[in-house]
């Protein structure tokens, strides 16, 4: 029996499942109380990723503070949730 061409979403691994966006723009939330938001480039097993065009939104005892990065290396390690899409409104 030949294989379905197209992937049921709900049978995908949860790496499989972000490795799928790659190209899109993803929110991605941290353990400390910073959440950013880029455009996923790659990513490995261990859920290294490599964002470009990216906001930091960042929750300090003054305020909210948004930093505009290029470029940025996240460990897998200290993410709590990876949503695809844009985020936090500015």
């Amino acid at each position: 029996m030949a294989a379905n061409s197209t992937t049921n979403l709900s049978q995908l691994l949860p790496l499989e499942l972000v490795d799928k966006c790659r190209g899109s723009r993803i929110h991605i939330v941290m353990k400390s109380n910073k959440e950013i938001v880029g455009t996923l480039l790659g990513l490995d097993d261990f859920v290294i990723m490599v964002l470009e065009d990216v906001t930091e939104f960042e929750i300090t005892p003054e305020g909210r503070r948004i930093t505009k990065l290029d470029q940025v290396l996240l460990n897998g390690n200290n993410m709590t949730m990876r949503v695809p899409g844009e985020g936090p409104a500015v």
